[in-house]
Order: structure tokens, then sequence, then C-alpha cells
């Protein structure tokens, strides 16, 4: 982040403004409707600026600028079309530590000018950080159509009834949810229609209604783009008060999560538990039967290789709701980013899902059936067992020559895939880090033909370790 995204509230405070010119005027009216006490300096102004000095709107000292009329002075614009004069003001403003910005020479300002979305007392900004202004504009004319008017008086009227709140519902978490039903509901359709008395009833009958009981969500994450996350599913992120989360749960998803929600990781890797799956389903309930809404976030889908069916019965059994938000699981998404599909008429007509996690002390695995040919094998959390799994498949009848594709932080930016042959599989996987994906069937060869995202995939053991190897995305 370039830029810490403030409001400041300029009501009453001295700013200065160098420049008369038309982009200096606009700059001049945003303070103004600000509330600030705007000082313009310039030789010569616009009829703009001269108008507003006439009307007593601010104030315009008619000479050119020195370091003397930065005193007192809260922040400063430089607007001027002499880079020297900006320079200047920019050096005197910066030395006494006096915020300034100068237009459209970002390195030369403290603080930016956002694109503004103005429902007041509703604001939004918008920023690229002066990189890329156009953009930010196209965004706020998109969000401009998304906002309804209304906004700014519905927070008005909400504002109105806060306190009145705090005395009918103590806790916070119920007060919240108050505000969610409310903005979501009646009370939102009654301000859009002008009927702010219904709306302020609506309000006082909303009171008695609010649910005092917790929920848990069970999310799928997906396999770790953000794009990839459902709609429900992010709308739930942002309205948990608490948020479980596994190791394979992407940064980039949890930044997605509300600001203020209690994020806790309760990731299992191999031979280094972080918590125990009884802790986790404890959390849970203790959680929910708090009042709090609960988010459990699972990377790909909840019920695909992981405990989401076992935390359910829990919560079931301590009476407690919840739901389900079903996640592209990592055999769908990460194969599909790599070119390669599960299924396909000449090549593959079943395809079978297992875990890697095998017991060869107490291996009951089919092993023939997912040797067949023709057959597309997913095989998550395998690296560290490829060895025994590879002997099993050519054991039981899978040519040693097969294609297979190991991928690496599979629909991500840093993606990566490694291809070669069956019998290369345990070496192949000895390069690999987790979280990775271990695809055995004749579909892989269609890679080269499918592949869109990133460059090329690396083929075979030796390719690990040469210095052509490339970081896909």
């Amino acid at each position: 982040m370039d830029y810490l995204p403030i409001f400041v509230k300029l009501k009453g405070r001295p700013c200065l403004v160098v420049g008369g010119g038309e982009v200096a005027w606009r700059k001049t009216r945003m303070l103004m409707k600000a509330g600030a006490e705007v000082t313009v300096v310039a030789p010569d102004a616009d009829d703009d600026v001269v108008d507003a000095a006439d009307r007593c709107e601010l104030v315009w000292q008619k000479e050119v600028f020195t370091k003397r009329h930065l005193n007192t002075m809260f922040l400063v614009i430089a607007a001027t079309n002499n880079p020297l004069v900006n320079q200047l003001i920019f050096q005197a403003a910066d030395a006494r530590h006096i915020l300034v910005n100068v237009v459209d020479d970002t390195p030369k300002c403290s603080f930016i000018l956002p694109s503004i979305i103005d429902r007041c007392p509703v604001v939004i900004a918008l920023s690229s950080s002066g990189k890329a202004p156009v953009l930010t504009r196209l965004l706020r004319e998109k969000l401009e159509t998304l906002i309804p008017s209304h906004i700014g008086r519905m927070a008005v009227i909400a504002g109105e009834f806060r306190n009145t709140l705090r005395k009918k519902l103590t806790t916070l978490i119920r007060r919240r949810k108050f505000w969610e039903m409310a903005f979501n509901g009646r009370f939102n359709s009654l301000v859009a229609a002008g009927n702010e008395q219904g709306a302020k009833d609506e309000l006082e009958k909303l009171t008695s209604s609010v649910p005092s009981e917790g929920e848990v969500a069970l999310i799928g994450a997906g396999p770790g783009a953000p794009s990839l996350l459902t709609l429900r599913a992010l709308q739930l992120m942002q309205q948990a008060d608490v948020v479980l989360y596994d190791y394979l749960v992407s940064d980039e998803i949890i930044e997605l999560c509300r600001r203020d929600a209690r994020l806790i990781c309760v990731g299992k890797r191999a031979y280094c538990h972080s918590i125990s799956q009884k802790n986790t389903n404890a959390l849970l309930v203790k959680y929910a039967q708090e009042g709090k809404r609960v988010v459990r976030l699972k990377g790909g889908d909840p019920f695909m290789f992981g405990r989401g069916g076992e935390e359910l019965q829990v919560l079931k059994e301590a009476g407690v709701s919840f739901q389900v938000v079903p996640g592209i699981t990592a055999a769908a998404g990460s194969t599909a980013y790599a070119g390669i599909p599960l299924t396909h008429r000449e090549h593959a007509q079943t395809a079978m899902f297992i875990t890697g996690h095998l017991r060869k002390e107490n291996d009951n695995f089919r092993w023939a059936t997912m040797a067949r040919c023709r057959q597309t094998l997913v095989i998550y959390m395998g690296l560290m067992k490829s060895g025994y799994i590879q002997q099993k498949l050519i054991h039981h009848g899978r040519d040693p020559l097969t294609p297979i594709a190991i991928i690496e932080n599979g629909t991500r930016t840093n993606q990566k895939i490694f291809k070669g042959i069956l019998s290369d599989l345990e070496s192949l996987a000895g390069g690999v880090s987790s979280p990775a994906l271990i695809i055995v069937g004749e579909v892989v060869q269609l890679a080269d033909q499918l592949s869109w995202f990133g460059q090329r995939a690396l083929n075979t053991a030796s390719d690990l370790y040469a210095p052509s190897v490339v970081n896909l995305g």
C-alpha cells in the first residue's frame, strides 16, 4: 500500500492553493466544500476565483508565492504551470512537515487527492496512487451507477438512531446484525421511496427481531485464485465475526475477509499439526454459542478430502446452525488452469480422485482399479508418498510411460506445472513444493495444446534443476 487512505476533517482549517487557473479552482472548490478556510496565492486568477473572493468565500492574495505563505497552513496544493515554482512549494512545505500535493507530479506529493463518490455523509474514495488516473475515473463512473442516491440520507437516519440502539441492543454483535438486516431490508426500501418516518418506525420494529444465536458457514475457498471464490462465499466472509482457516487458503483470499474479523489459523501439515481437529471443533462450537457468525474456510471444496463433514456433525450435535458453501476443488481448478481436461472422449472416459495420505501397513486401496488405462487419476496430497504410488500403479498394470503432471500452486500467479511419465513420478515430486496435485493419465499430453494460463509446462525431472525453469503466471 503506497498511501494510507484517510479522511481528514478540514472544517475551519487553513489550507493554501498556489495557482489561479482552472485546475487550481477545481482543487479550491473541493477544499471549500469540505469546509476549509482557503487562501489562494496567484498574481492572476480565473473569474471563478475572483468571484469567490468577492463573496468572501476565500482569500485571494494577488502576488507571487513565497515561503511565508506557508505560515499556519495545514496543507498546501501547488497548481501552477511552472515546474520550478511547484518544486519550490514542495520543498518548502515538506521541510516544515506540511502536507503538500503538487498536481500531476506524484513524486512531489506527501498526500494525493482521490477520485470521489459523494453521497454525504457516505464518501467513497478511489486512487491508483497516481499511476493511472483515467482508470480510477472509469472505476468511479461505474460505481456511480451502482450506488443509489438515497444512501447518504439512509446513513443520516441510521446515525440518529445509534444512541437509541445502544440502549436496546447491548452487544456489538447484535447491533451489527441489526444494521445488516436494516440496510438489506425494508428500511432501505422506505428511505429510497422517500418515506423517512416509515423508515424510522421500521428501525424501532427491527430491534425486537435480531437473532442472538450464532451460525457457522463452512466455505470452500477454491484452489487459491481469489477470482474463483463464489459470490456467496465472499458475502459471508465479509460478514464474519470469526474466521477459522487452513494453510491451503491463500493470503489473497484471507485479505478479502472482513477487516475486523478475528482470524485464526487451524491448518494442519504433515508431522506439524498446529491445532488438533478436536480443538478446531471446540472453537467452532464456542464462537457460535457466543452469538458470533463464524466462517470455517477450507481450501478447495470443504467436502473433498477435508473434514468438513466431521465438523458439521459436531455442530449438529451441539445444536449450532450451519450452512455450506461449496468451492471449486483443486482437481477442477488446477487442471483447468493447466490445460488438462479431466475427461476426454479419445483419452479418458472416467476420472478418479484419491488422497495420497496412504498407510503402507494398512493399504486397502483397489490399486488394480486405479491403475486402469484410459482413466484420469487425480491424487491429492501425494508428494510424500509419490514413490509408493508410482510403484503400486506400475505393479498393477499402469504403463510406466503414462503421461503425468504435478501442478504446484494451481490457479495462483506462482503456478508451476511439471510434466513427465509415471516412471519419473518420485524424482519429479522431489523438486515440487506443497500445495500440489498429481495427475496421471493420457489427458496430460493435451496440456501442450490447451495450456492458456502462464507460459509453458516444465518437462521431465531434469527441468527442475535447469536454468530454464519457468515460474508460470
